[in-house]
């Protein structure tokens, strides 16, 4: 999005081969391809493909991912409609849909995830939901800010890692969506461990399933599933 976008909502899909998948490959696979690379190439007005993910060998429930952005939520579903029509969207299944707003950081009004500021995609994403316990909305704000700032510091030892945490509440099960990016995926295992010293870890009860993924252009991601 551009720089000037404060708040966007993402959605982070994650789809399976159906059993049909290699029927549909063996029968014009690279009209049926470039039919459905074209959905994901030009989105169409206020619609951004941060980035379609290959997981095959990374994760054993989902093959493939794409990310999207838009500025509305009827946006955000009319698309994944949209996609879904595909010659090759009809041979994948979503197992896993997470989707929320961006821009809304509570304790660092000035922050906002690397999407919405217009950074650029990196190599590989990893994408996870997060819920914090009861405890933690029960703790003054100022508490609460403090804990954010320390783990927001600690963070800060890896300047290479984007991070984009988006705002569920209400919309789905969990209350945050977590999604890292960065060219080393060892920078973000570093990250990671490191924050689980953070004071604030305690106050976590839910960050996990993980699904990580490596950018690649849509031709190259169903070239991968083929």
């Amino acid at each position: 999005m551009e720089q000037e976008q404060k708040k966007a909502y993402a959605g982070f899909w994650l789809y399976k081969r159906r059993n049909t998948w290699y029927d549909a490959a063996d029968i014009d696979w690279e009209k049926n391809k470039a039919a459905t690379d074209a959905v994901l190439t030009e989105p169409g007005d206020n619609v951004t493909i941060r980035g379609t993910y290959s997981l095959i060998g990374l994760n054993a429930h989902a093959d493939m991912m794409i990310w999207c952005v838009t500025l509305d939520l009827e946006t955000l579903q009319q698309f994944a409609v949209k996609f879904e029509k595909t010659p090759l969207g009809r041979q994948i299944e979503m197992v896993q849909s997470y989707f929320g707003l961006g821009g809304l950081s509570l304790y660092e009004p000035d922050h906002s995830p690397a999407f919405v500021q217009g950074k650029e995609a990196k190599r590989f994403l990893s994408v996870y939901p997060f819920i914090k316990t009861h405890a933690w909305y029960l703790l003054p704000f100022e508490e609460r800010r403090r804990l954010m700032k320390e783990h927001g510091e600690m963070g800060r030892e890896y300047p290479s890692i984007s991070t984009n945490t988006v705002n569920s509440f209400g919309l789905q099960d969990q209350e945050f969506i977590v999604a890292l990016e960065d060219d080393d995926p060892q920078e973000m295992l570093k990250m990671v461990q490191a924050l689980r010293s953070a004071e604030v870890r305690k106050y976590t009860t839910l960050d996990t399933p993980i699904y990580l993924g490596q950018l690649k252009s849509p031709d190259d991601v169903f070239e991968d599933l083929r």
